[in-house]
């Protein structure tokens, strides 16, 4: 029987790279379940009647739930996410202050996209000026962010960003706000308002999966073959080398 002999470098690659080829297959896996459990969550909570704002606060699990709003926008403190795409446009997508009378409780209410194809230009949006009866969900991202631009302190509005935290817009403004975002439902004051649940679904994270550990699985090969290969040329050449001159 051949003996195996892959040699101490590959020995090592295979020892490095193993493990987190596994480990990020394993992770895709897990980022699948999550998204198809928020899907689930999403999809059974869209149909429920809207909460009060007066029982949001009270709910400890608030994600994806409908809440009936009344009161007003704050148009001098727009905030605009930036870098959102739609069919293939460049847009922003605006989200105001929203002061609701029933509970006193400032909301940070996005009403949806508009294009910005000159950004020379700036993104013209109108606010209404009267109290608006609304209904919106809570949108809670699955995981953090990336940041491209910092979140201002001060300075000119409507702040552009690529994420946005509530909160620290609550605190910049010295207000009691709730801590999410709340997307409207198509009504008065609204923008375009198809946004995706979650950015990438859980056959994404699936196929994803696949690929790591069929890299996985190729490396394991890769070093089986180089060992009984690398073996048999050693045989090979002992053989010629202890053969009569």
């Amino acid at each position: 029987m051949r003996r195996f002999r892959p040699g101490w470098i590959p020995t090592l690659v295979v020892l490095a790279l193993l493990p987190g080829l596994i480990a990020l297959g394993c992770w895709q896996l897990g980022r699948a379940e999550e998204k198809r459990v928020l899907l689930e969550v999403y999809a059974q909570r869209e149909v429920d009647a809207p909460l009060a704002t007066t029982q949001l606060l009270q709910t400890p699990d608030s994600a994806y739930r409908r809440v009936h709003l009344y009161g007003r926008f704050d148009a001098a403190h727009s905030v605009l996410l930036d870098n959102r795409m739609r069919d293939g446009q460049a847009g922003v997508e605006l989200l105001q202050p929203f002061h609701d009378q029933a509970s006193g409780l400032w909301l940070l209410v996005n009403r949806g996209w508009l294009p910005w194809p000159d950004r020379r230009v700036p993104v013209h949006f109108d606010t209404p000026e009267q109290a608006l009866a609304l209904n919106a969900s809570v949108y809670v991202a699955p995981g953090s962010s990336f940041q491209l631009h910092p979140d201002p302190v001060g300075g000119q509005w409507p702040h552009l960003l690529n994420a946005i935290d509530a909160a620290q817009v609550w605190q910049q403004l010295d207000r009691e706000g709730f801590a999410h975002e709340l997307r409207l439902e198509p009504g008065p004051a609204t923008y375009r308002l198809d946004w995706p649940i979650v950015a990438m679904g859980p056959e994404k994270h699936l196929g994803y999966a696949v690929q790591w550990f069929a890299l996985a699985i190729a490396l394991v090969l890769l070093y089986l073959y180089f060992g009984w290969h690398n073996n048999k040329e050693k045989q090979h050449g002992h053989r010629h080398s202890t053969g009569p001159a």
